[in-house]
C-alpha cells in the first residue's frame, strides 16, 4: 500500500491580494485564479495524496510553521514590486528545509532581474537583442539614443507575465523611447530595459525535468491579424482567442528547430532552472533566435502558454501538473526511500517518470 503524501499547495490569488492605490491596470496580472488552484490541487491528490493550500504571503509562512508536509508544490510569485519577490516562497522553505518543486531562491530572483538573466544567457552563448538598462529618470534623458538601434521594445526589468508590455512598447526614436520609458519608470516603480527590436516570429519553448532537461514542445504565436509591428503583449494576450494563433508543433525547418532546442536548454541550464519553465524568444528573418526572457515559475492556468502547448501535444491539463510535481520529487530521494519497489504502478503520479526521468525527446513530441 502506498502512504500518501502531504502537499503543500503555494499560490498568490488574485481575489486575495489588494489592488494597489493609483498602480497600473495590470498590476496583480502574475497572480492566479481560484480555478487554476483548484486544477493542481485536484491534480496533486491523484494517489491519495492530502493538498494542504498554503495561500501566499504572511498566510503562506503562518502555514507553512504550523503544517506538517513532505513537500510543497509552488506556483506563488510573491508579493510586491519587489526584484526578488518570486523567491520569498522558496527561500522560506529552504530555511524550514521542506522539500519543494521549481526553481530555487537565488535563480527566480535571477530571472525575474531582466538584464541579469541576459548577461548569463549571452555568457552562455545564446543570441540575445542588443539592451540598455535605464534605473532613473535622470539616466533616461542622459543616455545617448541616437547610436542605439532603432526599432526600439521598452518594458519594465523586473515583471513578468506581460506588466508593461503593450503595443505601444515599440518605439522608433528617441523621442519617443523617452516618452514610453518615462511612463513605465513612474508607473511600475522600477528601472526599464530597453532591447533592440527584433522583426520575426514569436517563438515560445516549454521545457521539462532536470537529469538532463528536455524540450516538452516549440511553439510559434502567429496573430491572426495585420500588425504595424506584432508584439505578444498584455492586449494581445487578453484578446488571444480573437487575436492570435498557436502552431505547436512549430512548422519549422528541422535545423532550425534544433537551433531553438538547443538555445533554450542551454538559457535553462545556464540560469540554473528546475523541474519546468518556458523560454520566449524572436526569430529574426535570416533564422536565428533571439533570447527575450525566461519564465522559471511560468503560468499552469488553463489558457497560459504552457498548458496551451502541453495540450496541443496530447496531454491534459493535469499529466502536465503530474509531470512537474513528478520532476520535483525525483530530486528529492528520501521521498521515495520508503516506497515499494512497484510504487510507479501502484501510484497515478505520471508512474514512468517516477523512478529516474525520462529521455530528452524531439520538439513537439510527446513525452
Amino acid at each position: 500500500m502506498v502512504q500518501p503524501m502531504r502537499i503543500g499547495l503555494s499560490y498568490d490569488m488574485k481575489a486575495e491580494v489588494p489592488t494597489p492605490t493609483g498602480g497600473p491596470e495590470d498590476a496583480l496580472e502574475e497572480y492566479d485564479t481560484a480555478e487554476t488552484v483548484g486544477i493542481i490541487e485536484e491534480a496533486l491528490q491523484q494517489g491519495g495524496n492530502t493538498v494542504i493550500r498554503l495561500g501566499g504571503g504572511v498566510a503562506f509562512l503562518q502555514a507553512a510553521l504550523r503544517t506538517p508536509l513532505d513537500l510543497v508544490f509552488n506556483i506563488a510569485e510573491g508579493r510586491g514590486h519587489y526584484r526578488s519577490r518570486e523567491a520569498h516562497v522558496p527561500s522560506v522553505l529552504e530555511m524550514l528545509d521542506l522539500p519543494y518543486s521549481g526553481a530555487d531562491p537565488q535563480c527566480l530572483a535571477v530571472c525575474l532581474d531582466k538584464p541579469l538573466a541576459k548577461t548569463i544567457v549571452a555568457a552562455a552563448g545564446v543570441a540575445t537583442p542588443q539592451w540598455k538598462f535605464v534605473g532613473s529618470q535622470q539616466e533616461l534623458e542622459q543616455i545617448a539614443w541616437e547610436a542605439f538601434p532603432f526599432p526600439a521594445f521598452v518594458k519594465p526589468a523586473f515583471e513578468g507575465s506581460s506588466k508593461g508590455v503593450r503595443l505601444a512598447s515599440v518605439v522608433d526614436n528617441p523621442s519617443e523611447l523617452r516618452r514610453v520609458a518615462g511612463w513605465q519608470l513612474e508607473q511600475y516603480h522600477q528601472p526599464v530595459m530597453v532591447e533592440q527590436y527584433i522583426e520575426g516570429q514569436e517563438i515560445t519553448v516549454g521545457i521539462l525535468g532536470n537529469t538532463p532537461p528536455r524540450v516538452l514542445g516549440i511553439m510559434r504565436i502567429l496573430p491572426k491579424r495585420s500588425f504595424d509591428r506584432f508584439v505578444y503583449s498584455l492586449e494581445v494576450k487578453r484578446d488571444w482567442k480573437n487575436l492570435v494563433e498557436y502552431e505547436c508543433p512549430a512548422q519549422l525547418d528541422g535545423i532550425l528547430l534544433e537551433k531553438i532546442e538547443k538555445s533554450s536548454i542551454l538559457a535553462f541550464q545556464a540560469l540554473g532552472c528546475r523541474d519546468f519553465g518556458r523560454v520566449d524568444f524572436r526569430l529574426d528573418t535570416e533564422g536565428t533566435p533571439y533570447f527575450l526572457e525566461i519564465n522559471p515559475l511560468a503560468g499552469l492556468g488553463t489558457y497560459s502558454d504552457l498548458v496551451l502547448m502541453a495540450i496541443k501535444l496530447g496531454w491534459t491539463h493535469q499529466e502536465l501538473i503530474r509531470e512537474i510535481f513528478t520532476a520535483a520529487l525525483v530530486r528529492y530521494p528520501h521521498l521515495l526511500a520508503d516506497r515499494p519497489a512497484d510504487w510507479e504502478t501502484t501510484s497515478s503520479m505520471v508512474p514512468d517518470t517516477v523512478a529516474s526521468s525520462r529521455q530528452p525527446t524531439r520538439p513537439g513530441s510527446r513525452v
